[in-house]
């Protein structure tokens, strides 16, 4: 159901959005922890290597698409608040029109690229035709995520997070389901994991379109899909730099995953576990960001700075509440955590991945913080600084690796801590960004008062 968030409190709006989007994410994430725990339990620790190494190259194209459908989102975020629903109407044939177009060119040259990419990335030659036809068959699901992720973002956009949710606990029951059966019964290996992944995804697309279709905003009318060249130019300005963004990260990504596959097949499992504990560890702050998303979008449409304000206030507080304690719980409990994910052998990969788990546990509140900054300035439709602050993620990623893997010989601890000094380099940026933005709105404000 379509929820109006430029009425009510703004700590109430927030955590109703948040609370099943949370919970959406949460089963969302275990598309890839059903993959890792099946693939290291099932197949062994190599073929949990194989497609832990594609992560990277994964985000970067993803997390392409994905942006330029969150930047589609604001803007039917912005027209809901506005109550325009002719030009929501709009809004969303235009947004399906750039995203079926992209994720056809992008599935192609991906598909292309996909050997020169995994080779970019050093993919040690023990793993490297697994972690090849892992990303292959995930990159031929590519349309299915994009599917999803467009609708999924209209009905958000709209206030409803909790069909999201609904959708997310069938497609990950029936994902786990693929899982088991594609690699413990057909034994198929990587290339089962990822294709249960991939129908998985598009089931979830399938019932999101279904939700949107039986509503009554969604009734077009003759012209509501008529493809608008402002329009769509107004969607690719917001789409876009969002999706560089989320490219610009994905290479500092690389880089470091480059870095660890240097190591040995040990290392990358220590890292591929140690990292999809922290995607799931990250989800409430993500999540109270992209909640804040859909607030500060709809109040920007109806013109409440004062309310946009507010929410931003409320969400710095919640978000520092549930990401402090959850990282102290990473920092005192990281190896029971690690050892879930790989059999009670793989002592040496429990070890490995601490460190990164120690390290992000003590700053996950600093990206909690940089989810929020992130996406206020998003919706107020500054996507630019977002930008630039993915640009500094990669340089310090870069730079701090460089430093002490090389000056200083520390190995696999050097990317743990390039990753959080990333963090907090692209948080400063956004926070700092985010206060002169609205100390500048108020100030132009009062003089046209």
């Amino acid at each position: 159901m379509v929820k109006d968030m430029t009425k009510g409190s703004p700590v109430r709006l927030l955590l109703a959005f948040a609370a099943p989007l949370l919970l959406a994410n949460v089963f969302q994430q275990l598309y890839s922890v059903a993959d890792a725990v099946v693939l290291g339990r099932g197949v062994g620790v190599q073929a949990l290597a194989a497609a832990g190494s594609t992560g990277s190259v994964h985000f970067l194209v993803f997390g392409f698409i994905t942006g330029l459908t969150h930047g589609y989102s604001i803007l039917i975020s912005q027209k809901f608040g506005a109550g325009n629903e002719a030009e929501v109407r709009r809004a969303v044939a235009n947004s399906g029109y750039l995203a079926a177009v992209s994720s056809a060119v992008i599935t192609a040259v991906s598909l292309l690229f996909s050997r020169t990419l995994m080779e970019l990335m050093q993919t040690p030659a023990d793993i490297f035709e697994d972690a090849l036809l892992y990303i292959r068959v995930i990159f031929i699901g590519i349309f299915a995520t994009v599917f999803y992720n467009i609708l999924a973002g209209i009905l958000r956009a709209l206030g409803d997070s909790i069909s999201p949710l609904i959708v997310i606990l069938v497609s990950s029951a029936v994902n786990v389901g693929l899982d088991v059966l594609f690699v413990m019964v057909f034994r198929w290996g990587v290339a089962g994991a990822a294709w249960a992944t991939v129908l998985a995804q598009a089931l979830s697309g399938l019932m999101c379109l279904f939700v949107l279709g039986r509503m009554r905003l969604m009734r077009f009318q003759k012209g509501d899909a008529r493809p608008d060249g402002a329009m769509l130019r107004e969607l690719l300005r917001l789409g876009v730099p969002v999706g560089v963004m989320n490219s610009v990260t994905a290479v500092g990504g690389m880089i470091l995953q480059g870095v660890v596959n240097g190591f040995g097949s040990a290392t990358v499992a220590a890292y591929t576990t140690g990292v999809k504990i922290l995607s799931l560890a990250e989800q409430p702050g993500n999540i109270i960001g992209l909640s804040l998303s859909t607030y500060v979008g709809q109040n920007l449409g109806a013109g409440r700075l004062d309310r946009i304000r507010l929410g931003v206030r409320r969400a710095v507080l919640l978000s520092l509440c549930i990401d402090v304690p959850l990282g102290a719980a990473l920092v005192l409990f990281g190896r029971p955590i690690v050892a879930l994910f790989v059999s009670g052998a793989e002592q040496a990969v429990i070890e490995a991945s601490y460190p990164y788990l120690f390290a992000a546990g003590a700053m996950l509140w600093v990206l909690g913080l940089l989810f929020v900054y992130r996406f206020s300035l998003q919706s107020m439709g500054d996507t630019v600084v977002p930008m630039l602050s993915g640009a500094l993620e990669l340089l310090l990623r870069i730079s701090m690796v460089l430093l002490l893997a090389n000056a200083f010989g520390l190995g696999f601890l050097s990317i743990c801590i390039a990753e959080v000094s990333a963090w907090l380099g692209a948080a400063v940026l956004l926070c700092a960004t985010y206060y002169f933005r609205m100390a500048r709105a108020a100030k132009e404000s009062v003089l046209k008062g």
